[in-house]
């Protein structure tokens, strides 16, 4: 490499894979005072997604402490001989009194509550937990940090939809109350590059890998 060429900071941000409260119809959110396991599905694209990246370079691999990521970013890391690092930073978002409801029940139980989080959820957040930019607050220096220490290495992340969507949220140049347009599935890998000074979405979403993992 040339004297003064930096390489590139390159951080694979992944979504857990599914657990049963995803597979629900309709699903049931969950958040952190629940730590349940990946299902089934779940294992299957986390293996799916190990097989993607396992020809890449990866030198770190960071998660939630909850389980379900945990799970998935050990079967990730495994062909790199990674051992992930939790970072409790990266926990899920604390839905408050609605964890382990659905939305439909939500709305029936708390009407007005419901209204204000979906006009407002940067700063109307869930009750008794979080708002999107209470999230976005913890996660943007933690995964900046991250950034910063492993410049020119390429890191894999595993944490949360909430978690993944306003960090990514405000790298696309939306607030957090607009984090709910970014859509991340179950084991979808986003790739964010540090180039310099300046930090871009390089992918949002990838999710081909997962067509057919559920047949």
């Amino acid at each position: 490499m040339s004297k003064g060429v930096e390489r590139k900071t390159v951080l694979y941000l992944i979504r857990h894979g599914a657990t049963e409260a995803n597979l629900a119809r309709p699903p049931r959110l969950q958040g952190r005072r629940h730590n349940p396991p990946l299902s089934r599905l779940g294992v299957r694209q986390a293996e799916a997604t190990r097989d993607l990246l396992a020809i890449r370079p990866i030198d770190r691999c960071y998660t939630s402490p909850l389980l379900r990521a945990m799970q998935t970013a050990a079967i990730v890391a495994a062909p790199h001989g990674l051992t992930p690092q939790p970072l409790d930073a990266l926990i899920e978002c604390d839905v408050g009194h609605w964890e382990g409801l659905d939305w439909q029940t939500i709305r029936a139980l708390d009407t007005e509550g419901f209204q204000r989080f979906h006009a407002n959820p940067g700063e109307f957040g869930y009750p008794g937990g979080e708002s999107f930019r209470d999230v976005y607050n913890r996660v943007t220096p933690a995964l900046d940090e991250l950034l910063d220490i492993h410049a020119g290495e390429s890191i894999l992340v595993v944490a949360h939809h909430i978690v993944n969507r306003t960090y990514l949220a405000g790298l696309l140049g939306l607030e957090p109350n607009q984090a709910n347009q970014v859509t991340l599935d179950n084991c979808g890998i986003s790739v964010v590059v540090r180039d310099g000074v300046e930090t871009t979405v390089n992918t949002l979403n990838a999710a081909f890998h997962l067509q057919g993992v559920a047949a």
